[in-house]
């Protein structure tokens, strides 16, 4: 029992049988293995007493010489109590965190808070600064009797090229580069960027036309545009292998799902409203007494450098890479990726699954305009209706997925979002021209694919070590930007010849083919 002082507290020893019963009270039980232990014989306990001779010299001597016992003391069996309930307590914590699903608990990780506010601002400024592009065009070069889709065009061209080139390349790079530093340099410069350009038009609005044909402004712009790209190669990889390291890898779904949920409102928003905002912000800026109409960059580039101060909140942990680690050539880092991704099947599945989904929703961005032009009471022009009931389907499934279906594995999400998009693409094979019906079907398509798109991103992520997570995400956006080109050239030529009844079931077959691979590497 211990008793209050001013000095520091006195321990009174305890008989052993209070002793043993305060041990056995406080200690868990425990399995007994002391029949394992040999048991001392006579000749070991002889030695191990003390004659009267020894004890009446110490006893002279002023001294006590106790044989030592392994039972603990009361200030041991404190301490090992203490311990016990403070494990106990930490496993009770992360036995909840664990079982609690849905959002809350990424929106209570202030790390992935500011790297998804990154992400709003970066993707509103990414699809607005296609249209803003495309405003700048059509006020300063387009003549009145030419067609726009010339210019739009060779835009289109300049800002793909970079992803074919460099999204690989960039990814190696990412690897070697801190992650954060990445994410801010890339919104920063673009942000950059962007807002010199109407001084870069100011300066240039006399000069002669390159080779008498193209304006100067225009290779500004696309120059401008091309660099911009080039920057969001090495921004795309850098923010995919960034999630986990700020998140949990059981809630690494939930994550994605909000992620995949931004992306397409920021689709929604920036290709619907993006004109109306761009209106509104040259308004607000005559309103604060300025000059001429710059409102439109101030938005767009100004959206880059927001993003980019959020992102220096986050703290990603990395640890830093050895320079012996640094000294192999940047192309077989690439050869590693390469490697890593054929050695792995679930990856490489993974891989494949995002490839269909992409040359799908690739192909139904042009065959919408056919379904457009035939569905009664809707123009051709009006085909973004369509492609925006797709974009609520894929929030809708995410929003279902990051809420709900934490419990489920990816490879069973998968195959039910690949049989779904089958099912539905099979649906617009047979009504073509019924409105309702086919926005039913487009949503269910999106979400559908979100059940696909999100376990398979998911999945690589899980999947691919730090070190490798560059790599894999920059191939990974590579051949998914080329599966993205091949479906908008060939889309349309094919739906010429054969119909558009007949692609929609040649979509369906490819996605069932992919729900047939999904299951084969589910069942080795």
């Amino acid at each position: 029992m211990m008793q209050p002082s001013n000095s520091d507290p006195i321990i009174l020893p305890l008989s052993p049988s209070d002793l043993k019963k305060q041990t056995s009270a406080i200690s868990p039980k425990v399995t007994n293995h002391l029949s394992a232990v040999s048991q001392p014989n006579r000749d070991q306990i002889h030695h191990q007493q003390m004659s009267a001779k020894d004890v009446s010299t110490n006893d002279k001597n002023g001294k006590s010489e106790l044989p030592k016992t392994d039972e603990p003391t009361l200030s041991e069996v404190n301490g090992h109590s203490t311990k016990v309930a403070e494990t106990q307590a930490e496993q009770t914590s992360n036995s909840t965190e664990e079982t609690v699903e849905g959002f809350l608990p990424v929106l209570k990780n202030p790390n992935f808070l500011a790297l998804w506010g990154g992400q709003v601002f970066c993707q509103l400024a990414d699809k607005v600064y296609l249209v803003l592009m495309i405003a700048l065009i059509n006020t300063q070069f387009q003549s009145s009797d030419q067609s726009i889709s010339g210019w739009v065009s060779v835009l289109m061209i300049s800002f793909t090229i970079p992803a074919v080139l460099f999204g690989s390349l960039a990814g190696a790079f990412v690897d070697r580069w801190s992650k954060k530093a990445v994410l801010v340099a890339t919104n920063m410069w673009r942000g950059i960027l962007v807002l010199v350009i109407p001084i870069l038009l100011w300066l240039t609005h006399d000069w002669q036309p390159l080779g008498g044909v193209i304006p100067v402004g225009f290779s500004i712009i696309l120059a401008v545009t091309f660099l911009v790209s080039t920057l969001t190669q090495f921004f795309a990889p850098a923010e995919q292998a960034a999630i986990p390291l700020v998140v949990k890898e059981q809630h690494l779904l939930s994550a994605n799902s909000l992620y995949t949920t931004t992306m397409m409102a920021s689709v929604i928003v920036g290709f619907a409203v993006g004109e109306p905002l761009l209106g509104i912000a040259d308004q607000l800026w005559l309103q604060l007494g300025g000059s001429g109409e710059l409102g439109k960059e101030f938005l767009v580039g100004g959206s880059y450098v927001i993003a980019g101060i959020i992102l220096l909140l986050i703290v990603t942990n990395e640890k830093r890479q050895q320079s012996e680690k640094e000294s192999p050539h940047i192309f077989a880092d690439m050869q590693d990726g390469l490697r890593y991704l054929s050695e792995n099947h679930r990856l490489r599945n993974a891989l494949i699954q995002l490839i269909i989904l992409f040359s799908v929703f690739a192909a139904l961005t042009v065959l919408a305009v056919r379904m457009a032009e035939i569905i009664p009471n809707l123009k051709a022009s009006q085909f973004g209706f369509l492609l925006a009931a797709g974009g609520v389907g894929i929030a809708l499934g995410a929003t279902i997925l990051g809420q709900f279906c934490q419990r489920f594995s990816y490879t069973l999400l998968s195959l039910c979002g690949c049989l779904g998009m089958a099912a539905s693409l099979i649906g617009l094979s047979v009504f073509t021209t019924q409105l309702s019906i086919i926005l039913l079907l487009v949503t269910l398509l999106g979400v559908f694919g979100a059940l696909v798109g999100i376990p398979m991103q998911t999945a690589i992520q899980a999947e691919t070590p730090p070190e490798m997570r560059g790599k894999i995400f920059g191939l990974q956006n590579n051949v998914i930007n080329i599966a993205l080109s091949l479906p908008l050239a060939l889309t349309g030529v094919i739906e010429t010849f054969l119909g558009l009844q007949t692609v929609f079931l040649g979509l369906a077959a490819i996605v069932f083919s992919g729900s047939l691979l999904t299951w084969y590497y589910s069942s080795k």
